[in-house]
């Protein structure tokens, strides 16, 4: 009996410390994507004045500064309270934003309903490519963070 307690305590040890490194990660991946989200948010909210002459039912500079609130609100939500939703908030936010400006840069697609035409054919606004940048990586880690969310939560449950 005192071979299988043994054995048993080796066995433990080892899976605690392989999810004693889930943690680490999972704290690297919401710091990372919170990061990439407030950078995202920053350049929204410093370019929105620019934008409130692009008008359709709502402005351009409404839509950005929007775009900054949902994104420090994600921001915040995942670094307090990590849950699958708030990772999938995080992956949509960005690949919404993401999108948005890629269709925008290459696609005069014109107004789209109460949306104005945002078509913008430059990468020369200030902070756009850092945004984008930003946005992509979001994407990533948003995407790696949600993956760790949910086989950390397999292996809770495993075990």
């Amino acid at each position: 009996m005192a071979g299988r307690d043994r054995a048993g305590a080796a066995t433990t040890q080892v899976q605690r410390g392989g999810l004693a490194r889930s943690p680490l990660i999972s704290w690297a991946l919401r710091i990372g994507t919170a990061a990439a989200l407030a950078i995202d948010a920053g350049v929204h909210a410093y370019n929105a004045s620019g934008y409130d002459e692009v008008t359709g039912t709502i402005t351009q500079g409404n839509l950005f500064r929007v775009e900054a609130g949902v994104a420090c609100a994600v921001a915040l939500l995942l670094l307090l309270w990590p849950h699958r939703i708030v990772w999938i908030a995080a992956l949509l936010v960005a690949a919404s934003a993401l999108g948005a400006v890629l269709l925008y840069r290459y696609v005069d697609v014109g107004s789209l309903g109460p949306l104005p035409d945002m078509y913008e054919n430059t990468w020369d606004v200030p902070g756009k490519v850092l945004s984008a940048w930003a946005e992509g990586a979001a994407v990533v880690l948003a995407a790696l963070g949600l993956l760790d969310h949910i086989m950390r939560g397999r292996a809770y449950r495993v075990g």
